[in-house]
């Protein structure tokens, strides 16, 4: 069976679609297949595909990016740099959980080795006037990825974040330190103290710029699970 993993975060603009792009890199060149969706996208732009968050996991995977292989893997596509709720209710639209969850299982369907499902914003982004970022990994029961920065005021959203996943019985596989453009403390310092407060969360450690072989520990660990 497919392995899945929900990559999610702390906030938005941190680096979720950079580590799950890296991670993707990193299987195709291990001569493995690797999956990934990017159901719901804000801040959309038609005129700049490759730019775009699910351009950037086409070109990881090896898939040409076009109209349609971006309608492939991100079926709700808003213009507005905000929340999906709110997004989604300028389209005159609404996203349904359900057919959320449907099209994540339809995806392991498809033959990989894993399967990245890379979520918007935070893990406390709304989806809809019901349903939050954590419900629709609630329903999908697949282990997370937490995405995080190096910024002041990330050790307090990252406990918030990890407290909130594990409230709900949600299993965080990996905690993942990407660097923000402006860290006030060398990463390793902040992911210690981190640690001293998420025990038994593996974290790993991105500065920016980071390479392939950089995320070859991480993962192995996510191949064992």
């Amino acid at each position: 069976m497919t392995r899945a993993f929900f990559v999610t975060s702390s906030g938005t603009e941190i680096g979720k679609t950079y580590v799950t792009a890296l991670l993707c890199r990193a299987m195709v060149k291990r001569e493995m297949v690797p999956g990934a969706l990017k159901p719901i996208m804000s801040g959309f732009d038609a005129d700049d595909l490759p730019a775009s968050d699910a351009g950037q996991l086409l070109s990881a995977l090896g898939v040409p990016v076009t109209p349609e292989t971006i309608a492939s893997i991100s079926p709700w596509r808003f213009t507005p740099s905000i929340s999906p709720d709110m997004a989604a209710k300028r389209a005159g639209s609404e996203i349904d959980t359900d057919d959320l969850v449907q099209f994540c299982r339809l995806g392991l369907e498809a033959p990989s080795d894993a399967l990245f499902i890379e979520a918007a914003g935070g893990i406390m982004a709304p989806i809809n006037d019901r349903d939050l970022m954590i419900d629709w990994a609630q329903r999908l029961q697949f282990p997370l990825i937490l995405v995080v920065g190096s910024y002041l005021g990330t050790i307090s959203h990252t406990l918030t974040a990890i407290d909130a996943a594990q409230s709900r019985g949600l299993t965080i596989a990996s905690l993942v330190m990407s660097e923000s453009t402006v860290s006030p403390v060398p990463m390793e310092e902040t992911a210690e103290t981190i640690s001293r407060y998420a025990d038994g969360i593996s974290i790993s450690i991105l500065g920016r710029g980071a390479d392939i072989s950089e995320v070859d520990g991480f993962l192995d660990t996510l191949l064992k699970l």
